[in-house]
Order: structure tokens, then C-alpha cells, then sequence
């Protein structure tokens, strides 16, 4: 049966959760009859979190999708968003071609319009399973902020909403789009560096428990939306700070809602490596904490005997491969290797070729238009928020624990595996 979304008001809508979300459905413009968009269709995107990251995305995606509608609980990031949409696309709407933009403070209202193809969803991380849960039961395609998922178990619910579904999902793990990363990556499949023995990825520290003194919760935000399915906590502007601060909000760096700059960045890093592994569908085994209280210096060990080690090598956030013949450092700044020569070869035709996207935005799209699965797709977006959640419960916990990614689940460790579950309140939890 239908969900009439304008009859569910957010307090019965926080006590049902996912669970109502599964039963949620609204015929798409893009099935009825029609198949997949036709290539010559303009995509209609609704963005769901309007804040400094949509602010971004709306420029990637403003010459190739029209942005028609946004949603946000704080009244000022959307008005502004609008402003932003509205100029983008002045061009269109003067020859009729754009009819405008229209915000809601309630993202299931956005869900519920028939014309709206696709949705980008760039809120905090506790929010993208409930979400892309519901977007995609309401046919909508779906480009999701890195890291996908704020837990293991939430990624996979993910996984099977979108499958079900028939939807296309994109993770903005945008690296894979990039020239540098997928050579480096190359290299690697292809040898270059003959086995394998260690990477090396510095990244950010993990999560940390919520430690801000409360403040006042201002008119314009609404504070019980903003932290909708995750643990409660006090307003603070680290959290979500006013529009006039144009920043990266810092609650990245709490568990509650985010994994600490080690999945935030580690859902751009970890992901080249396994990517260059060709562990996309899989992940490491066992995880091999320090024993004290550094922030640095997990192992996670794959099942053929390659160690990743979270490890600051001297050069940014970036990712080296050691191997045989030498080493590769890649990252955003550079693409070197010792030798040198090792990053300067040319991949030749009859070798492995990985994915070729030169535009993570159009990938997705095309996508939409054609079926044909994006190069950061769901599964693989869940495995690299995986190794992400992974490393910050080796880092709770202090212990060494193996780990099975064809189960997902940790051998003989039940206090581990309670980390792998959703971190839902109420009814919301995962069925």
C-alpha cells in the first residue's frame, strides 16, 4: 500500500524508521512504460541537505541535471540553496525550460514528487541509510555522500534497497573519476611493482564520543530533524553551524554521526586501495589494532596476506603500495614512485584496464540513462564504508579481531559484532 507522506507527521515518521521505509512506494517517472530515461531527457534532481557540500555538487551537476527542489532542516541553508539553484538555472527558466525551484523541510514531501528522477543526499552520514532506503522504494536514483554508510549493517540495507529497486546508485568517492588515481591503480593490478607486500594509508583519526557543551538550539533549525535517527545530543554549532560560517561542519569527527576524519577521508583513501587491489566485493580479514592509545598504526590484513596499514608516510592524506619493485605514493598533489620510471609507464592495451569515468557526475547520469552500473555503484561504495567502520570499532575495541566479509560478521567476538549493527533509535532499527 501507498504511504500518503503529507498524512505521517516527523514524530510518527522517527518512530517507524526504515521499517516504514521499506513498505514506502511511489511510482517513478522513469518506469512507467518507459524504461530508462532517453539519453535526449533532462534529469530532474531534488537535494536532500543543502548546506557547503550540495553548494559544491549543484555547480558539478548544473550543466547536465536541473536542480528543481531541495530539502533541509535548517530554513537558512535551504533559502540560500535556492538562490544558488535559481541563478544556475536563470537561462533555462527565461526560455521556459526550468520551472523553478521548491523547498521542503521534510525530505519525504521531495520523495513523494512524481517528476523528481533522481535525488543527491549530502547530509551528515547517520542519515544517508534512511534516506537512500527511501528514496530508492520511491524509485528515485540516488548519488550519496562518502562514506555511504554509517555502519555495516547499515550499508548492506542500503545495498539490498537499491538492488530491489532497480535504482542506480552513485557514492561520491569522486577519486575513481580522477586521471592520476586510476593509473596508480593500473599500475598496481597490472604488476608494476611485482607483489604486493604492504599499503600504507594516512588518513584522519577515528571517531569520538560527543564531548560539546550544549548551546541554544536557533528558530531556524530544526534540531530533532537534524538528528532524526542517530543518538540524541544537545545542539551545538560544531554540528551544524549557521550559514554566514561557509565551512565543513565537524561532525564528521563524532561516532554518533560520523566515523572521524578516518572515514572521512578514508572513504576517498582506503577506497583507491582497495580498489587497486581488486577487493571492490570483499575486504581485509583481521584487524590488528595498536595496543595503546595511538591514533595510528591499525593493520587490517586481506586474506592473501597483504597488510593496509593506517600509517602517516610523511606526504598528506594519501595512499603508497609497497611491493617487490618499489613503491607508489598517490594522492591528490602527486603521483610518483621510486623508481620513477614505475609511474610514468603506459598501460598497454593487452593489459588490465579498471573502469575509465573522467567525470564522477556525468558517470552517474549516464548511468540513469543507460543502466549500465556507475564506477562507485553500491556494493562497492558499501565495502569501502566497511573497511571504514571496521577500522574505527578495531580502534574501540584494542583488540585483535578477524573479520568475515562474506558474512559480515567478526568470528567468536559478540561484543564486536554489536558494532556492526545500526545505531538506530527506537523503532528504526534494521529488520
Amino acid at each position: 500500500m501507498t504511504t500518503n507522506l503529507k498524512t505521517v507527521s516527523r514524530r510518527s515518521f522517527v518512530g517507524n524508521g526504515i521499517k516504514a521505509a521499506i513498505g514506502f512506494t511511489i511510482i517513478p517517472r522513469f518506469v512507467m512504460g518507459r524504461g530508462y530515461l532517453a539519453p535526449s531527457d533532462r534529469i530532474s534532481l531534488g537535494y536532500i541537505g543543502t548546506g557547503k557540500q550540495s553548494k559544491s555538487l549543484i555547480n558539478s551537476f548544473r550543466s547536465i541535471a536541473q536542480a528543481v527542489a531541495g530539502s533541509d532542516v535548517d530554513s537558512q541553508k535551504l533559502v540560500a540553496f535556492q538562490k544558488i539553484a535559481e541563478k544556475i538555472h536563470a537561462e533555462a527558466a527565461q526560455k521556459g525550460e526550468y520551472k523553478g525551484f521548491k523547498g521542503y523541510s521534510d525530505f519525504r514531501e521531495l520523495l513523494e514528487r512524481k517528476d523528481i528522477d533522481a535525488v543527491v543526499i549530502a547530509t551528515p552520514d547517520h542519515w544517508h541509510a534512511v534516506m537512500t532506503v527511501m528514496a530508492a522504494n520511491a524509485g528515485k536514483h540516488v548519488y550519496v555522500e562518502k562514506p555511504m554508510a554509517h555502519s555495516i549493517e547499515e550499508g548492506r540495507a542500503m545495498v539490498h534497497a537499491v538492488q530491489k529497486n532497480n535504482v542506480v546508485l552513485q557514492v561520491g568517492s569522486m577519486q575513481r573519476s580522477w586521471k592520476n588515481f586510476r593509473h596508480a591503480s593500473e599500475l598496481v593490478r597490472n604488476g608494476y611493482l611485482g607483489n604486493i607486500k604492504e599499503v600504507l594509508v594516512n588518513v584522519g583519526d577515528p571517531g569520538i564520543a560527543y564531548n560539546l557543551t550544549p548551546m541554544s538550539t536557533p528558530t531556524y533549525l530544526d534540531w530533532e530533524g537534524w538528528v532524526g535517527p542517530a543518538l540524541f545530543n544537545p545542539y551545538h554549532t560544531e554540528l551544524s553551524p549557521p550559514v554566514e560560517q561557509d565551512i565543513y561542519p565537524h561532525w564528521r569527527a563524532y561516532k554518533d554521526y560520523g566515523g572521524g576524519v578516518l572515514s572521512d577521508w578514508g572513504a576517498h583513501m582506503f577506497d583507491i586501495a582497495q580498489w587497486a587491489l581488486g577487493m571492490d566485493k570483499s575486504g581485509p580479514v583481521s584487524f590488528n589494532p595498536p595496543k595503546g592509545n595511538e591514533l595510528k598504526g591499525l593493520e587490517m590484513i586481506y586474506s592473501n596476506g597483504v597488510v593496509m596499514k593506517h600509517a602517516d608516510f610523511g606526504r598528506n592524506f594519501g595512499v603508497r603500495f609497497i611491493g617487490e619493485n618499489g613503491t607508489i605514493d598517490i594522492a591528490r598533489e602527486y603521483l610518483d614512485s621510486n623508481p620513477a620510471n614505475i609511474a610514468k609507464a603506459s598501460i598497454q592495451p593487452n593489459e588490465i584496464r579498471l573502469y575509465n569515468s573522467d567525470n564522477h557526475y556525468q558517470n552517474w547520469l549516464d548511468g540513469i540513462k543507460t543502466g549500465v552500473q556507475p564506477i562507485c555503484d553500491v556494493e562497492t561504495g558499501h565495502r569501502t564504508s566497511s573497511v571504514c567502520c571496521l577500522a574505527n570499532i578495531a580502534y574501540q575495541t584494542r583488540r585483535n579481531l578477524e573479520w568475515d566479509p562474506i558474512k559480515e560478521q567478526f568470528k567468536n567476538d559478540a561484543e564486536a559484532n554489536q558494532l556492526v549493527k545500526a545505531k538506530i533509535r527506537g523503532a528504526w532499527k534494521l529488520k
